[in-house]
This record gives structure tokens, sequence and C-alpha cells, in this order.
């Protein structure tokens, strides 16, 4: 039985963190901090985005990101997961939380940029780090880009009665939408392949102050590519305020 759950284990991990081969140098190198077992990606700024992003990707594929941010005129902090990239570890829930919160505790510390300066911003999978950064009090708003309900709820859509209770690694975040009151903006793609906008729709309602941004056509992984006008758009408002 033992064996068997392990065995469960690491293929959720695998299945939840499929990170791209070990090593590759992340995006603008000139740029990377390695902070108390943190690594990320940091450009100044008035107004700061800590990017949390998907999981099949890694600071080497943050080009698209920070530069749709950078043209808003903000700074951005981006994280990188445990067991991604050059960071070290093994990845997991738990593992990429502690990562976010060491960077955002550097960015006070070490920058000088309290929470009001700083805008949480999740994509993918990154959405529920994001969520549970903002429900630690890390930043002033929240924007949740193609949103899943919870990993459990995923795992249901693919594998009918999946039971929850063996999730390992949960992402809970409708679990933490109605205790967080900070304005919240979603942004999702009407045609998502992956996470469903039904998901994101429902992630509107149950948040306090949220806001739904949909992205007529877009799929999961064209958000940054074909629809990426669209998305700046709905982002820039947002960021003003």
């Amino acid at each position: 039985m033992a064996i068997g759950l392990g065995i469960l284990g690491w293929v959720q991990t695998s299945f939840i963190f499929p990170a791209p081969a070990r090593g590759r140098e992340p995006a603008y190198p000139d740029q990377v901090v390695h902070w108390e077992g943190a690594t990320f990606l940091f450009f100044n700024g008035r107004k700061v985005v800590a990017y949390f992003h998907g999981n099949g990707e890694d600071l080497a594929d943050s080009i698209p990101m920070i530069s749709l941010l950078r043209t808003l005129g903000v700074g951005v902090l981006a994280v990188e997961y445990p067991g991604y990239g050059i960071a070290g570890g093994t990845p997991s829930e738990q593992g990429a939380y502690q990562a976010a919160e060491t960077a955002l505790r550097w960015l006070r510390s070490e920058q000088g940029i309290d929470r009001d300066r700083v805008v949480l911003l999740g994509q993918s999978l990154g959405t529920g780090v994001a969520t549970e950064m903002a429900r630690r009090g890390s930043g002033a708003r929240l924007i949740l880009i193609s949103p899943f309900t919870s990993v459990s709820d995923v795992a249901r859509m693919r594998i009918p009665f999946f039971p929850a209770s063996l999730v390992r690694h949960r992402f809970d975040n409708k679990a933490k939408a109605a205790g967080i009151d900070l304005p919240v903006l979603i942004i999702h793609g009407t045609e998502d392949d992956v996470v469903p906008f039904a998901m994101g729709e429902r992630l509107a309602n149950m948040f306090p102050h949220a806001q739904l941004a949909p992205i007529q056509g877009a799929q999961h992984n064209d958000l940054l590519t074909v629809h990426a006008l669209s998305v700046r758009d709905a982002l820039m408002p947002f960021m003003k305020l």
C-alpha cells in the first residue's frame, strides 16, 4: 500500500510539475538574484509585478510576459520554482510557496518595496501561488491569468471520481477566494483547452472584489502570442488604479 501511494505521489508530482529540462539559462541572466535559497529575476520599478509562471515553463521562457509587463511601465519580480531551471530542490506546492515568499521578503527588506507597491500575478499553475501570496497579505492587487479552481477539480475533470483526499499538491484557489479582500482581475481565454473558461467565471464570482476579462477565442497557450494585445489591454487599466 505504501509503495502504491508513493508511486501515485510521484505520478501526481510529474503531472502537476512537468518542468522543462533542468539547468536552462534564464532569460535576462544579468537580472538573476539568488537569495536565501530562492532564485528570481528582478527589474526595478515604482510599482512591481510579482510574476509566477505556469507549470510547463521556467524563467528561460519568461521573455513574453516580462516584456509585456515592462511596456506597462512596471517593475517585475519573476520567481522560479524549486526543481525548475537553475533553482535547486524538488517541485512541490509548499516549495513554490516558500520560494515566492522568500522573493517577496527580499523585495521588502533589500529593495524597500512594501506590499502597497506590489501586484501579484499568476498564470495557470502560478495562479495558485499568487492566490496564496495574496492570502498571506503580500500584495495590494491580484491578477490571475487562466486560473483553475483547484488541482482536485482539474484532476476530476480528467479522471472522474478521482478522490480529492489523494491529491498531494492542492493549490485550492476556490477555498481561499472568499477570504481575499483585494481587487482581483481574472483574464481567461474563452476557448481555453486546458483549464475551462468556466473555472475563471466561477472564481470571479467567489472573490469579493473580482472582475473578469474574457479573451475571446483565446486558448490556454496562445494568450501571449496570438492574443498579447488583448491581454495588455485588459491589464492596463487595472495596473493604473
